[in-house]
Formats: C-alpha cells, sequence, structure tokens
C-alpha cells in the first residue's frame, strides 16, 4: 500500500480523469478517511505541478458547507524521482449526480434543490473573485447531507484570459456559455450558464441541444439556440422563467449565482447558505469596475432582507 509523506495510504482508485487521479485514503495522524487527487503517471511536468497547485488554493479558500473541502497540499516523489503534487480533500460520501440521472431525470423539487446547493456553492466562489468553469454532473457529488460541488481543476481568476493555443476552450463543451468559445475571459456569468444547462437535465433527463456525438453537440450549439424547458407538472413557473434567463446569450443578462440560489431555494423552501457580501468597493480591472461585481453586491443587499443570519459572514434563505 503506498503512503504519501508517511501519512496518507492510498486505498482504491475511484476516480481518473485527463491529468489526474482521485483515490480513496486514510490520514494515519488525524485516523480519517480522506481523498487524495495525485497527477496521473506521465502528467507530472512543471505545468500540471502549477496547476494543480493552484487548484489547491483556489479551492481552500473556499468555505462552505455545499463545496468539498481542501484539508492538504504536498509532493511526492515518483519512480522517476520527480516531484508530483498532491491534494487531500474531504471524502464525499455519495453518488456523483451523473450517477443519478443515468436512471432518467430527477423529481422536480429533488432537481430544483439541487441546483439550489449548486448555486450557493458557486456564489461563495464567486464571492471570492473564483470562476469554476466546469460545472457539470460528474462534478457534483450527492451526500447524505447534501450537496458537494467538486473539482476546482480549471477553476480561474474572473475576467482572466486564458493562454491556450487557438483552436482550444476550456471546459465540457455542453456546458460551456457562448461568450467562451468565442475565447472571452471566464465571468461567474459562464458557471451560471452551465447551471442552467444542469437543471434542464436534471429536470429533463437531457440537454437541451439535440446531439448524438461531441461534433454534432459543437455544431447544434453554433447553429440553434438551446431547447426551451417542455413543461414539468408542478414546477413553479419562476423556476421555468430563472431557466431561460440562466440560458442568455449576454452574459450580462443572467442572473447571479447568489440570486439563483435564493430563487430556487424558495421554489421548495428550502435552506441554502450564500455569502453576504460586505461594503467593500468593487473590484476594479484596467481602471474598470465591474459591473459583475457592482450587480452583485446591489442584489445582496436586496437578498439580505428576509434572510436570518447564519454565522458571520452568512446568510441563509428559509
Amino acid at each position: 500500500m503506498r503512503t504519501l509523506d508517511g501519512r496518507y495510504q492510498l486505498e482504491q482508485r475511484i476516480g481518473i480523469g485527463g491529468m489526474s487521479e482521485v483515490w480513496q485514503a486514510h490520514d494515519v495522524v488525524l485516523d480519517r478517511p480522506v481523498a487524495v487527487k495525485l497527477i496521473s503517471p506521465g502528467r507530472d511536468g512543471p505545468a500540471s505541478v502549477e496547476r494543480i497547485r493552484a487548484e489547491a488554493r483556489s479551492a481552500a479558500r473556499l468555505v462552505h458547507p455545499n463545496v468539498a473541502s481542501v484539508h492538504d497540499f504536498g509532493t511526492s516523489s515518483t519512480v522517476h524521482d520527480r516531484s508530483a503534487p498532491y491534494i487531500v480533500m474531504e471524502l464525499a460520501q455519495g453518488e456523483t449526480l451523473a450517477a443519478h440521472l443515468r436512471a432518467g431525470p430527477l423529481d422536480w423539487r429533488i432537481a430544483v434543490r439541487v441546483c439550489a446547493e449548486i448555486a450557493a456553492a458557486l456564489a461563495a466562489a464567486h464571492a471570492h473573485g473564483i470562476v469554476h468553469r466546469d460545472v457539470k454532473p460528474a462534478n457534483v457529488i450527492l451526500t447524505p447531507s447534501g450537496v458537494k460541488v467538486l473539482d476546482f481543476g480549471i477553476a480561474t481568476p474572473a475576467g482572466v484570459p486564458d493562454e491556450l493555443p487557438d483552436g482550444m476552450v476550456v471546459g465540457t463543451p455542453a456546458y460551456l456559455a457562448p461568450e467562451q468559445f468565442d475565447r472571452r475571459p471566464a465571468t461567474p456569468a459562464a458557471d451560471m450558464y452551465a447551471l442552467g444547462v444542469l437543471l434542464y437535465y436534471c429536470l429533463t433527463g437531457r440537454l437541451p441541444y439535440p446531439a448524438d456525438s461531441t461534433s454534432d453537440l459543437l455544431g447544434a450549439r453554433r447553429r440553434q439556440p438551446p431547447a426551451p424547458l417542455p413543461p414539468v407538472d408542478g414546477l413553479p413557473p419562476e423556476v421555468a422563467g430563472l431557466y431561460g434567463q440562466l440560458m442568455a446569450d449576454d452574459p450580462a443578462h443572467r442572473p447571479t449565482s447568489l440570486m439563483a440560489a435564493l430563487l430556487l431555494a424558495e421554489a421548495v423552501d428550502a435552506r441554502v447558505y450564500v455569502p453576504m457580501l460586505g461594503p467593500a468597493r468593487p473590484r476594479q480591472r484596467d481602471g474598470q469596475v465591474s459591473p459583475w461585481t457592482e450587480q452583485a453586491a446591489a442584489e445582496a443587499t436586496q437578498a439580505a432582507v428576509g434572510c436570518r443570519s447564519a454565522g458571520p459572514g452568512r446568510h441563509h434563505a428559509s
């Protein structure tokens, strides 16, 4: 059994991606189960090391019940005596949303509650200026205590341009916002478009684009707008209206994660924890005040009305 830094015993591989793999492990110091994300063999170059270090730092800043916590970061020698990084995370007990959706659409009450908690997790990230960029069912775990949003591996500070070769985009094609195909810098509005796709998928069991392959999907995304939400028995009209707003072509017309979380939670009489933005001035970039930050600050002030305190700096919808 492999042990990292004499502390983390790797027990079973539970996930694998293009650049990394995730293991269920045991922290022998604190005697608890954890998840350890490792760079996949042969993928431990300098760029990958910096990417996963940035992921650890981004995720470690987020303390929220719907975000999987980061416990530790380290490096371990590989068989080639190179330094490979790893992230130690909370082990979320449950199944991915993707696994649940293989059986078909969710009951609308469950779908709306799940998306409310995802939106709350995104609100926490957006309040720190972080854009997830890969919101999809495979990155959402349904646990007995609620949703956990995982994998900030391609997260980025809001408004920072991608430094990728022409023709490449970051993220999963089905969940990319229109502006991401045009290589515009990612903003929180891109995550909100992905949330709209996810809401549609949870309610209908399919994507809002007709496609049998990735190439078909990319073509459909360019040729036609996403499908309107079909009638769902019992679904509140404000949720259907929110879906239409989330799927707006213009990112400025999409609601913020904070407002989406509160609206969805209200629709199912649920509680979500959202960040309460303080009185700090909106961030500036190249001398321009971010309209997103101004909008979020105004909406946070409005959202505080009717919300009761859920601890320092946090509010919940009840």
